[in-house]
């Protein structure tokens, strides 16, 4: 029973969030596509921790952290937002490229967050387990983590289907990887600010949830674009 529960609090956020994607989809997809999209993002997050090594230890040194803002910010986009998103993506197309209920644009979206969560659920885990405050971890992630790979899910599930069903321009193609990578990279560089400064930390702390506020914001009007433009083609059909 002690273990359970903090594996619960890991895990509850991921599944509620899709738990509501999935109610938010009016043509449910195959629970059997889904269960292969969130176990995609648990498996990549084997390979994703051995390139985050090894780029960290490049970047900084065997065991090296970085020692200013200029530091934690390349930590944020090339130790963990470019190839967290670049093996999502590369999970979604395996999931995708020979799916043959990938037919409404709503699906992208559904089956990044399938995902995107997978991945978020298994670090959540992670990371309960190696804090010593384990219910400060599961509180804060459950708040913020969970949520914000999320968003960075629902952000590539959109233009993915964008360049899918719509725009096949390189400019859309760039933005499936780019557009989350950078709000990605954003988020862990306000986040990992405190790390060597507390002063610009705490300034950061505040802009992080004005940040997180606005990319819900924007990815809640990405699910109902794509869901209005799946109504709209079923109303001519």
């Amino acid at each position: 029973m002690t273990i359970l529960i903090p594996i619960v609090a890991a895990l509850l956020p991921a599944f509620a969030l899709l738990y509501f994607i999935w109610k938010k989809d009016k043509q449910k997809e195959p629970t059997s596509w889904l269960r292969k999209a969130v176990l995609w993002g648990v498996v990549i997050c084997f390979p994703v921790a051995i390139v985050e090594l090894g780029i960290s230890t490049i970047l900084f040194g065997e065991g090296g952290k970085p020692s200013s803002v200029a530091g934690t910010t390349t930590m944020a986009f090339l130790v963990a937002a470019l190839p967290e998103e670049s093996f999502k993506l590369f999970a979604l197309w395996r999931v995708l490229r020979r799916n043959p209920y990938f037919d409404e644009h709503f699906d992208g979206i559904v089956y990044a967050v399938c995902v995107g969560l997978g991945f978020a659920a298994f670090e959540n885990v992670l990371y309960v387990f190696t804090q010593e405050n384990w219910v400060a971890t599961a509180v804060m992630r459950s708040l913020l983590a969970v949520p914000g790979h999320y968003a960075f899910a629902i952000l590539m599930g959109y233009y993915y289907s964008v360049y899918h069903f719509v725009d096949h321009s390189p400019k859309v193609a760039a933005c499936v990887l780019l557009i989350p990578v950078f709000a990605h990279g954003v988020y862990d560089a306000l986040a990992m600010s405190g790390l060597v400064n507390p002063y610009v930390g705490g300034i950061s702390f505040f802009v992080l949830i004005y940040f997180c506020i606005k990319m819900h914001k924007v990815a809640h009007s990405k699910v109902l674009a794509l869901l209005h433009q799946d109504e709209e083609r079923n109303q001519q059909a």
